[in-house]
C-alpha cells in the first residue's frame, strides 16, 4: 500500500515537461498527442496546455470534456525506475489573457511569439479526476480531490 499523495505526484508530473495528452475525436476514435505543460502542475494534479484555437485538440474537448493524460519519466537519481503516471480528467479551454498571464512562461515564445497576445491562442486545463501511478515495484492510485 502506497503513502502517496496527489500532491506528491503533482510535483513529479511538473518535472516531466512533456505529457501525451488523449481526446476523443467526432468520430469517435482516440487522437492523441505530445503536450508540455511547462512546469504548471497544481497541488490538486490539475495542469495547464498552451495550445492554438483552431486544432482538433480544442474541437475535440468543446465536444466531449473526457480527457487522458500519461506521464513517463524519471526526475533524480540515475539508475531509478521510471515513474508512469495515468491521469483521467476533465478538459476545459480558458480563453482569458489574465489566466493566461497566470500560466505564462517565457519558454512558450518559441511557439507563441507574442506571448499571451499571440492570436487564436487557447489555454487547455485538465482536472484531474482520477490518478493512477507506477513507480518501479510500487503503484497506487490516488485521489485529486478530499
Amino acid at each position: 500500500m502506497s503513502d502517496r499523495t496527489i500532491g506528491d505526484l503533482a510535483k513529479a508530473m511538473g518535472k516531466i515537461d512533456f505529457a501525451m495528452l488523449t481526446t476523443r475525436t467526432e468520430g469517435g476514435q482516440l487522437a492523441t498527442r505530445p503536450m508540455s505543460n511547462n512546469s504548471d502542475v497544481e497541488w490538486d494534479g490539475d495542469s495547464y496546455y498552451f495550445t492554438y484555437d483552431d486544432t482538433r485538440t480544442v474541437s475535440d474537448i468543446e465536444r466531449d470534456p473526457h480527457v487522458a493524460l500519461s506521464f513517463q519519466g524519471r526526475a533524480g537519481i540515475l539508475g531509478a525506475p521510471p515513474l508512469f503516471v495515468a491521469v483521467e480528467g476533465e478538459a476545459g479551454i480558458i480563453r482569458d489573457k489574465a489566466t493566461f498571464a497566470d500560466h505564462w512562461t517565457s519558454d512558450l515564445e518559441r511557439w507563441f511569439p507574442d506571448g499571451i497576445d499571440t492570436p487564436g491562442m487557447a489555454l487547455i486545463k485538465v482536472a484531474a479526476v482520477r490518478v493512477h501511478y507506477w513507480d518501479g515495484e510500487e503503484e497506487g492510485e490516488v485521489a485529486p480531490r478530499a
